[in-house]
């Protein structure tokens, strides 16, 4: 079938929109027509090496429309979200944690089916689709059963797509990771939808010191609303200072998700006794380094996926929370026509907006 996407022609170019073919759905997998997909972070990040032509976008949600022969979770007709997509069959996978299956990278990052086939084309040529399970910058999407996740059709289906990735990923790097008790300190760099996501499942958890660490003023004001006690403004410098003179046995747990070698290196510092890192962005730096003494007295750096979240299990707990008005994130969402793609870009790059959402 024909779908309207937004294609990558050149990496690090803009997106231009055109038809593509889809091919019909495996017995695995599920077509979705979408109605909405958030503007990632992780999308803008890939665009700038990722194999060409290709097709991104991994926040997408919306309504099945055919279902392959072997789907039992959806049906046609039913309103989903899409997050991520694992093989099913390794060891993490089989115990509870797709967000790290062994062949993560392949079935999400490769462009590809597990078998290297691809299911979409443009104008004869194979396209590297299947984006961590989606690519849902179109129209209509081919997605692996494990990518697509059921959700309660009184739910607003154009605010749930940035639940598969950017919402889970910071909430659940507080809640399932982090694990806060009440009363604790947290400290999150980065107030972008990611940040704001963790800062408010911080907020819901009790935490007395919730900091928030930006470079943008109108970020850090907005993440105050959100349930920040503090906001530190890192633009010129200092926030490591900030950081001690606020809470100075250090804090209990800090997020990073600005994938910035440095801004690590403040964070891991800023911790106390016992205190824990969670990296959950994805960013500029190669690598990161810190002085060893800075893990010393029990402090622990971890790497979180996806929030470490079963999809089917977690967002609809979160999608629930929202519903309930306990999980605010749409008071961040700016929406865009899909046709107004390379704006919206435009305006996450540029920090103007909190969490862009094309819509169909």
């Amino acid at each position: 079938m024909r779908a309207t996407a937004a294609l990558l022609e050149q990496a690090g170019q803009p997106f231009v929109l055109t038809e593509v073919d889809l091919d019909d759905p495996r017995p695995d997998e599920v077509l979705v027509r979408v109605a909405a997909v958030g503007v990632c972070g992780t999308d803008l990040e890939f665009a700038g090496f990722f194999p060409t032509p290709a097709l991104l976008g991994h926040e997408g949600s919306g309504v099945v429309e055919r279902v392959g022969a072997h789907v039992t979770s959806v049906r046609p007709g039913d309103h989903v979200t899409m997050s991520f997509t694992s093989c099913g069959t390794c060891a993490l996978c089989r115990t509870g944690s797709p967000a790290y299956c062994r062949s993560f990278d392949a079935v999400n990052f490769s462009g590809r089916r597990p078998d290297g086939s691809t299911a979409v084309t443009h104008e004869g040529r194979e396209v590297n689709a299947h984006f961590l399970g989606q690519s849902s910058f179109a129209s209509h999407v081919v997605a692996p059963e494990r990518a697509v996740v059921r959700i309660d059709p009184s739910w607003d289906l154009l605010r749930a797509g940035p639940f598969g990735c950017g919402f889970q990923t910071g909430a659940g790097g507080v809640l399932n990771v982090l694990q806060p008790r009440p009363g604790s300190s947290i400290a999150v760099f980065g107030a972008g939808a990611v940040g704001v996501a963790a800062i408010i499942a911080a907020s819901m958890s009790g935490c007395k010191v919730i900091a928030a660490v930006d470079v943008n003023p109108a970020k850090l004001e907005a993440a105050r609303g959100f349930g920040a006690t503090h906001c530190i403004d890192s633009s010129a410098g200092g926030s490591a200072e900030q950081l001690a003179a606020l809470v100075p046995e250090g804090f209990d747990f800090v997020i990073d998700t600005t994938g910035r070698e440095d801004v690590l290196r403040t964070a891991v510092e800023s911790l106390g006794p016992l205190g824990r890192a969670g990296v959950i962005g994805v960013g500029p730096s190669e690598s990161m380094s810190f002085d060893w003494r800075s893990i010393l007295n029990g402090r622990t750096v971890t790497g979180i996926v996806a929030g470490s979240s079963v999809p089917q299990l977690f967002l609809p707990q979160l999608l629930e929370l929202n519903a309930e008005g306990r999980f605010p994130v749409e008071k961040m969402i700016t929406y865009f026509p899909f046709e107004e793609i390379n704006e919206a870009v435009a305006a996450v790059r540029s920090g103007a907006v909190g969490k862009a959402v094309l819509t169909f």
